[in-house]
C-alpha cells in the first residue's frame, strides 16, 4: 500500500494559547493569512528547532497580538491529518494561558482582528475543528459546539 504524501516529511508539532483573561473571556483572533483565513482561532503557531515548548507559546503569542502571557498548563493535544499535495500532519498542544494585561495590539501581517469573547458568545464564531475542540472541553454545553 503506498504511503500518502505530505508537504512536508515530518509531523509539525504546534502550541496553541489559550489564553482567558480574569473576566473568564477567551481571546479569539480571525486570520489574514491561511490556514484557516478568515475564521477565529487562539494564537499560536509552529515550536522552532531548540526552542522549548513554553517559550514558543510566549513568542507566538506577542508575535499575533502582542501579549506578554504566563503559561500555566497543558490542556490537551489534537492531531490533524490532512494527506495530499499541499497537506500536513500536525500535532497542537493546547496551553492554558494568563495575560499579563488585557491590552491587544494584533499584527496585521497575520491577524485580522482580535477580541476578547465571553464565554456564552463563542460559538458566534466561524472556527475550525482544533479551536472547537478545544473550547468545547473548556466550556462543555452540548448546543454550543457541533463539530463536523
Amino acid at each position: 500500500m503506498p504511503k500518502p504524501k505530505f508537504k512536508k516529511d515530518h509531523v509539525v508539532t504546534s502550541v496553541v494559547a489559550v489564553i482567558i483573561n480574569l473576566a473568564g473571556e477567551v481571546l479569539l483572533t480571525q486570520r489574514s493569512i491561511p490556514p484557516f483565513l478568515g475564521q477565529w482561532v487562539m494564537p499560536g503557531g509552529k515550536i522552532d528547532l531548540g526552542e522549548s515548548i513554553i517559550r514558543a507559546v510566549q513568542r507566538e503569542v506577542f508575535e499575533e497580538v502582542g501579549l506578554e502571557v504566563e503559561v500555566q498548563n497543558l490542556l490537551d493535544v489534537f492531531e490533524r491529518v490532512t494527506p495530499g499535495e499541499g497537506h500536513y500532519h500536525f500535532v497542537i498542544l493546547y496551553y492554558r494561558c494568563l495575560p499579563l494585561s488585557d491590552e491587544l495590539n494584533h499584527n496585521d501581517a497575520e491577524v485580522a482582528e482580535a477580541r476578547w469573547v465571553p464565554p456564552d458568545e463563542l460559538w458566534q464564531y466561524n472556527m475550525p475543528d482544533g479551536t472547537k475542540f478545544i473550547l468545547e472541553k473548556l466550556f462543555p454545553d452540548p448546543h454550543y459546539c457541533e463539530i463536523e
